[in-house]
């Protein structure tokens, strides 16, 4: 057997108002002072390509419409639903208040390793990622409900945010589609 790619036209992709009707995966996305205009674009189109719930731009992170965040994102800050806060910890806090089970992507102490890491059904999910040199703050890692760390085995301990976004979007998705 012989693959073939797929023309842009055979993927059958939708328009903006049709994923903002459709029913969303129950993850939401906390981008915690992220600086590169680039990583926030691509953690647009990952959450676009995993039909996430929401994405908080929280801190110094940009917010849309902007150039460089449009560069990667490719219009997809048209069809995930966003929100700018100024402070991560609040957002943080009214979620859980809502009911929703936040987690901190970090390396910590008694952090759970992603692949270990069991997800609820019933349960909606926030993911926080943070700083690109910093990482999450201590505060939000001290606030959430799990700190969930990616393995990694090579001499370098760290993934870029969009990197990480992807990974952990994707091990998510799986576990909450498979239920």
């Amino acid at each position: 057997m012989k693959y073939r790619k797929l023309k842009n036209s055979e993927l059958d992709r939708i328009d903006a108002e049709t994923f903002k009707a459709q029913e969303k995966t129950p993850l939401i996305i906390i981008l915690d002072n992220i600086r590169s205009l680039n990583n926030i674009g691509s953690v647009f189109r990952t959450a676009d390509a995993f039909l996430v719930k929401k994405i908080y731009l929280c801190g110094i992170t940009a917010q849309p419409p902007h150039k460089d965040i449009q560069k990667t994102a490719l219009g997809a800050t048209d069809s995930v639903a966003w929100e700018y806060a100024e402070n991560t910890i609040d957002v943080v806090k009214k979620l859980q208040a809502e009911g929703v089970f936040v987690a901190s992507i970090e390396q910590a102490e008694l952090s759970i390793p992603l692949q270990e890491f069991s997800t609820q059904k019933a349960l909606t999910y926030a993911i926080v990622f943070g700083h690109e040199v910093k990482g999450v703050q201590q505060k939000i890692v001290t606030e959430s409900d799990a700190v969930i760390e990616i393995p990694q085995y090579g001499t370098k301990h760290s993934l870029n945010i969009a990197v990480s976004t992807g990974v952990v979007v994707w091990d998510l998705f799986c576990k909450l589609n498979q239920e």
